[in-house]
Order: C-alpha cells, then sequence, then structure tokens
C-alpha cells in the first residue's frame, strides 16, 4: 500500500487525480522537513463523522475534517477523517468547485498532523494562509 491511500464509505469517490494528490500532499510535508510514513484519507457520510466526532473527541456536532495522529517521530503516521456532505455543503457555500473544498479540507488535516493548531483566531488565520498557499501550489503540481 502506498503511504497515502484513500478509502470510501457509503459515499461517492470524489478523490480524483490520485498520483497527483499524493505529490502534493508528499510536497506539504517536505516544506515542513519531514515525510510520509502512513497516511489515510477517508470519505465518509455525515453521520459516520458524527458519531466518531462524540465518541472520540466529545463534540456533538457535525464537521468536515476530523485528524487523527496514529503515530509519533520525524515521519508522519496518521488519518484524515472526510465528511463528504459537509465538503459539498461548504463549497456550494464559498462558491468553490468541490475538487477545491476536498483538497483544502485534505491539506487542513496534514497541516494539523505536522503541528499547526486552529483553537485561536490568530491560530485559525495562520491555518487558512498555509492552506492558501498550498492551494495555490495544486495548479503547478504534477502526477
Amino acid at each position: 500500500m502506498p503511504p497515502i491511500h484513500f478509502t470510501v464509505c457509503d459515499v461517492p469517490d470524489a478523490f480524483r487525480e490520485r498520483a497527483r494528490l499524493r505529490n502534493w500532499l508528499n510536497n506539504v510535508a517536505r516544506d515542513h522537513g519531514r515525510t510520509i510514513a502512513d497516511l489515510g484519507f477517508v470519505l465518509m457520510d455525515a453521520k459516520a463523522m458524527l458519531d466518531l466526532n462524540r465518541r472520540y473527541l466529545d463534540h456533538d456536532d457535525h464537521t468536515d475534517v476530523i485528524t487523527f495522529v496514529l503515530g509519533e517521530g520525524p515521519e508522519v503516521e496518521g488519518e484524515v477523517l472526510l465528511s463528504h456532505p459537509r465538503i459539498k455543503e461548504n463549497a456550494a457555500t464559498f462558491g468553490v468547485p468541490m475538487q477545491e473544498e476536498l483538497r483544502r479540507v485534505m491539506v487542513h488535516g496534514l497541516l494539523h498532523l505536522l503541528g499547526h493548531k486552529d483553537k485561536t483566531d490568530a491560530q485559525r488565520k495562520a491555518m487558512r494562509a498555509q492552506e492558501d498557499k498550498y492551494l495555490s501550489r495544486w495548479a503547478r503540481t504534477r502526477a
């Protein structure tokens, strides 16, 4: 299995250009002086996401992304859970293509695994700047 893998659970498969996604995400990690050992992206329905949010984070609300660190050390190991319905809703709300919003939440999850936080306004602003930076690099990424 490649170090970056994609799983779809009970929703349409929205992962496009997987080789290009892997290259892009590996470049994000390299920018942070890290490599990816094992990184999973799981696209699922809103109910499953809500259940996991309640069970593991004690949050009783819908979210677009949940990130779990699975290993400590210099290599990135984690799972990024993604809500297909929330991503689709956010894309419509922000007037962007679904694929762009999907990439935003994917890189958001990876940034968490790389140590970025988003609890305060300043952290959220810094996280958004990082997301925008890497989204702008997508156009220059090759498979």
